[in-house]
């Protein structure tokens, strides 16, 4: 389905807590990066590459400015790159009382099924929350497949989704495939004792990515409403061979290696997003 052929779902009435909203509301996602890197001086020089360009010290900017546009404080931060390759840092957050814009409609950002800023401030209501990323830079010992993998959650607990994040996450990374999981766990409760176990109305993740973003991606939805549980998975749609070859050029192989290249990397990338080995026929 299409994102402009979903129904909408008209925002849940604000609710008069008792006390803290004690809902937490994480999005997991992983993000991915793949290239053909022919020769093993090649590979090597691509983990090289990804491990800088995505060290540790730029990750916690990342992170940073992810804090900065949900509205949280970060209380501390831990960051380590890894030998031989790869890199962590995590986040400890805190709430932050900030107003709430409003949207071009009128209607409130914080709570509205609308895409995040890129990068501007959104607000948040957070207590014991965290934000983490993991890096994992890899090859395959044959082939000549090489793949950067980026693991990010984004825990909140509050009034706000972390998917305000999501929009900006996404043109930081830019990747060439993303899984994305979206989940809210416990309850709160209103001044009269019932119980919530969800504070706002989702109809998809993809509701949150910007149209241009949106347009670039081939997406699909698994979504089980009754258990607050959302998914969105993504893959580019075009497919260049230029932007997959890392050391070389299209131009310097020959007609044969061009076929079997782009099928072993257009192989690789179905993989990955289905989350299944396709077996040889």
């Amino acid at each position: 389905m299409s994102i402009g052929e979903m129904k909408k779902i008209k925002p849940i009435k604000k609710l008069k807590l008792y006390g803290f909203n004690n809902l937490t509301k994480t999005l997991s996602f992983n993000m991915y990066d793949i290239c053909y890197a022919k020769l093993p001086q090649h590979r090597k020089e691509y983990i090289d590459y990804i491990d800088e360009e995505y060290n540790a010290q730029r990750l916690t900017g990342i992170l940073s400015e992810v804090a900065h546009i949900i509205g949280a404080n970060v209380l501390n931060i831990a960051q380590q790159d890894y030998d031989p390759q790869g890199a962590s840092v995590t986040m400890l957050i805190s709430e932050e009382k900030v107003e709430c814009a409003q949207a071009p409609d009128g209607s409130d950002i914080c709570s509205s099924e609308t895409p995040g800023p890129l990068p501007e401030a959104v607000v948040a209501h957070l207590d014991k929350s965290h934000i983490t990323v993991h890096t994992y830079p890899e090859n395959h010992p044959d082939q000549g497949i090489s793949t950067f993998r980026a693991d990010i959650d984004v825990s909140t607990c509050g009034k706000i989704s972390p998917l305000k994040a999501l929009n900006f996450l996404l043109h930081s990374f830019n990747p060439d495939i993303a899984i994305l999981d979206y989940r809210v766990r416990g309850f709160t409760r209103d001044i009269n004792g019932e119980k919530f176990f969800i504070d706002h109305k989702i109809n998809s993740i993809q509701n949150f990515i910007a149209d241009d973003m949106r347009d670039r991606y081939q997406m699909i939805d698994v979504n089980v409403y009754q258990e607050n549980l959302f998914m969105t998975k993504m893959t580019l749609k075009e497919f260049d061979l230029d932007n997959y070859l890392f050391g070389t050029g299209k131009k310097d192989l020959l007609p044969g290696e061009k076929k079997r290249i782009k099928q072993e990397l257009k192989r690789e990338m179905a993989e990955i997003f289905s989350g299944r080995t396709i077996p040889n026929i």
